[in-house]
């Protein structure tokens, strides 16, 4: 049989070659997808008409390369179905389906298998680099400031190294930099902790340095947090959509995770009034502002009414402020309102210096951020000086303020273009497009379009991974920062079509 002719989004890597057959490069191609979860358990693999058409081969080649993933216990076929990805390998858990979920309610909602956050995850590392892309959780590399991070590492050396500098007398230092080559402050360096309590006073929320705990980025303060207030077995309220790091990461615990249907004002309180009757969660956590992946922002009222129902169920609020540097200075958030009697206000510093810059804090009550401080010292004992101290300077100089100021008037201009793009290729925003991320309706279901789209290098984030169990949706969650290319929408728009 002829092979068929490559259309233009066939795969450039599958070629003639002596070192492989076109099946074995095919097969490859799917193992590798599968070891690295971009292919989860329970996954179907496009058909064989489609995957020929894909990747510009014969159907019998595709038969041959499919044929090979059985052998190697990778796939398995179903009659009339097609190839699935197989659930039953080492350490690949099926997911859970969302029918099979919904029915066993004895101990409240299942949680899929953990594969589909690490899925986007993984595919983020493979992705830098390469094409721009839209399915992101950073701002692009070129956006953000170096030399501000080289000048203030450049800064704190020197007040180290300087006899008598403030930051050694603030430590009991000896001006040569001793007090790093021992164990620092388990809260955290006192020099963040005193810029962040000044910062947050400029949101409206009050809290002293003594309430303040750094951690290491703003994940793990989530995972402080439900360490510390919950067992195994307990309940603990999610948005959904949400992030299913946050998902995989209470399920693994052992929590049971209870989502709440997440709307343009916030949370569906009529539900979440009906889980906390039924289940009594201890914890709820949640993103107040600039919302990911919707980009919504909960409303007073909204929050008023969150914060009786908490007060009136004994429940203690996560709040997730992840994305602080990119909202707008009067954006409602629950710890401003509630003074942190029932909140704990999570955010970090990753999404606007460097990914790898993994500084993050929780402000919490006094005698709660006493508990967050013994749960830190089993984990990793204290957080570095020198990257905080760095933070610090960032802060207290202004710098990090103009540059966030930057960022957030290139994302404005970005944004723009984006909704543009997407929408002249008939997609539509769910919700009112803000801060980096867009929830949009691309019209096709969008785990089949990732698939063909990853084949040419463009990296989308389906909205199957934002559901506690995953399941079909035409839904995507969009970067405005990095989906300005017109090239990607074109493909997006052919390939629905297709």
């Amino acid at each position: 049989m002829p092979a068929a002719q490559p259309g233009p989004d066939a795969a450039p890597d599958i070629t003639r070659s002596p070192a492989a057959t076109l099946a074995e490069q095919l097969a490859q191609r799917y193992s590798e997808r599968i070891a690295q979860r971009l292919l989860q358990p329970g996954a179907r693999l496009p058909s064989v008409r489609e995957a020929a058409r894909r990747h510009g081969v014969s159907p019998s080649t595709v038969v041959d390369a499919y044929d090979l993933l059985q052998a190697q216990g990778l796939v398995h076929a179903r009659p009339q179905r097609g190839f699935f990805v197989r659930g039953d390998r080492p350490g690949a858990p099926e997911a859970i389906p969302a029918r099979a979920a919904a029915a066993d309610t004895s101990a409240g909602p299942r949680l899929a298998a953990p594969v589909d956050a690490t899925a986007l995850i993984r595919s983020m590392f493979q992705a830098q680099g390469g094409l721009p892309a839209p399915g992101m959780g950073t701002l692009p590399e070129d956006w953000l400031d170096g030399p501000l991070l080289q000048r203030a590492l450049r800064q704190v050396l020197a007040e180290h190294s300087r006899p008598g500098g403030s930051r050694n007398a603030s430590h009991g230092g000896n001006g040569s930099g001793s007090a790093w080559l021992r164990y620092g402050d388990p809260a955290g360096d006192p020099t963040l902790r005193a810029a962040l309590s000044r910062r947050l006073a400029d949101l409206g929320v009050a809290a002293a340095p003594q309430q303040i705990v750094t951690t290491v980025g703003a994940t793990q303060a989530l995972d402080l947090v439900a360490r510390t207030l919950l067992r195994p077995g307990d309940a603990v309220l999610v948005d959904e959509p949400g992030w299913a790091v946050e998902f995989a990461r209470l399920a693994a615990a052992g929590f049971r995770v209870l989502p709440v249907p997440r709307g343009p004002a916030g949370p569906d309180l009529a539900v979440m009034e009906q889980l906390l009757q039924a289940h009594r969660p201890r914890l709820y956590v949640t993103v107040s502002v600039l919302h990911n992946p919707t980009g919504q922002s909960l409303s007073p009222p909204t929050a008023h009414r969150l914060l009786r129902l908490a007060e009136a169920h004994d429940l203690q609020i996560a709040e997730d402020d992840t994305y602080a540097w990119l909202a707008p200075p009067h954006a409602t958030r629950l710890s401003q309102l509630d003074g942190l009697q029932r909140t704990l206000l999570i955010s970090g510093f990753s999404k606007i210096l460097a990914p790898q810059w993994r500084v993050g804090f929780v402000a919490a009550a006094p005698a709660l951020a006493e508990r967050l401080v013994d749960t830190k010292l089993l984990g990793t004992l204290t957080t570095a000086a020198p990257l905080e101290q760095a933070v610090a300077h960032c802060l207290d100089q202004g710098a990090l303020r103009r540059h966030a100021d930057r960022v957030v008037q290139r994302l404005d201009a970005a944004r723009g273009r984006t909704v543009a793009l997407a929408q002249g290729a008939g997609c539509r925003f769910v919700s009112p497009p803000q801060g980096l991320f867009g929830w949009v309706n691309v019209g096709c279901d969008t785990d089949t379009l990732a698939q063909a789209l990853l084949d040419e290098g463009w990296l989308i984030a389906p909205g199957s991974l934002f559901h506690a169990t995953p399941r079909p949706t035409r839904l995507m969650r969009v970067n405005f920062a990095t989906g300005q290319d017109a090239r990607f929408w074109q493909r997006l728009a052919a390939l629905r079509q297709a």
